[in-house]
């Protein structure tokens, strides 16, 4: 299916390795010119040489730094000839007891996995409106849907998050103009933040890494965890042309792991 995307512009944020990586490639195969972004920058232009890659005829820039900073979000906007297409991710907060947390873990949390989309949602979809395309995707969590213990602060950031977009996709000057934006709930997917939740389970239950990880996986009725290709390509089909009449929407995809009807 031709996605009816190629030349279009995409911002990726957290794009260096995991889901923002898999979303990137999948955008890339498309013929969408790319501009990415993660702190690490090996990480960062390994990941650009691989996407240039994918597909002969693309752009693909960088900016490293962290995207909760304003500055480095000016440089992203910047470098961008075009927002069309906006993939906001950023990695999620760490696990622990909230009577563990201080005011300032709260704050970052909020700045990074709520504020901080919501700036570059505020810098970028008065733009597609006016040219009458865009997509926004915010990568989120399945702790939104089905909140994970010790997933606190990331359960409650993220769920702020969840409520802006509620009202900001009907906003009949975004909806009405073809410009969408839905969120993306990413269950258990092998990625590096996966691996270090488990390990962290491990630990505290005095269990082998390898027993964590079996029994996980028997949670999910898939029996495995996600590949970051294909979180990228149900992301890159919401980025499409076909994908014009969903808006506002929360998409699970955990596998069958999330046992509830709504």
């Amino acid at each position: 299916m031709d996605l009816g995307i190629s030349g279009r512009w995409a911002v990726v944020c957290a794009a260096s390795k995991g889901l923002g990586l898999g979303c990137a490639r999948a955008l890339a195969k498309e013929g969408v010119n790319l501009v990415i972004n993660a702190r690490g920058s090996e990480a960062l232009e390994q990941a650009a040489q691989q996407l240039r890659a994918l597909h002969p005829a693309i752009e693909v820039l960088t900016v490293v730094g962290d995207v909760a900073q304003p500055s480095v979000r000016e440089a992203l906007l910047a470098a961008c000839p075009q927002v069309d297409i906006l993939v906001n991710n950023a990695g999620g907060p760490p696990p622990g007891d909230f009577r563990d947390w201080q005011r300032e873990d709260w704050l970052k949390a909020m700045d990074a996995n709520m504020l901080t989309p919501i700036e570059l949602i505020k810098a970028t979809v008065d733009g597609m409106a006016a040219r009458g395309f865009g997509r926004v995707i915010n990568i989120t969590s399945g702790a939104v849907k089905a909140p994970i213990d010790i997933l606190g602060l990331s359960n409650g950031a993220r769920s702020g998050l969840t409520g802006f977009i509620a009202g900001l996709a009907r906003q009949p000057q975004l909806a009405g103009h073809n410009v969408t934006i839905n969120n993306l709930l990413p269950g258990s997917f092998d990625t590096e933040r996966l691996q270090k939740n488990l390990h962290t389970i491990a630990q505290s239950s005095a269990s082998s890494v390898d027993s964590v990880i079996d029994s996980q996986r028997q949670l999910i009725p898939a029996r495995r965890f996600g590949e970051a290709d294909e979180f990228g390509a149900f992301c890159a089909f919401i980025c499409s042309t076909h994908a014009g009449y969903l808006t506002g929407q929360n998409l699970l995809l955990d596998g069958g792991a999330y046992s509830g009807t709504f």
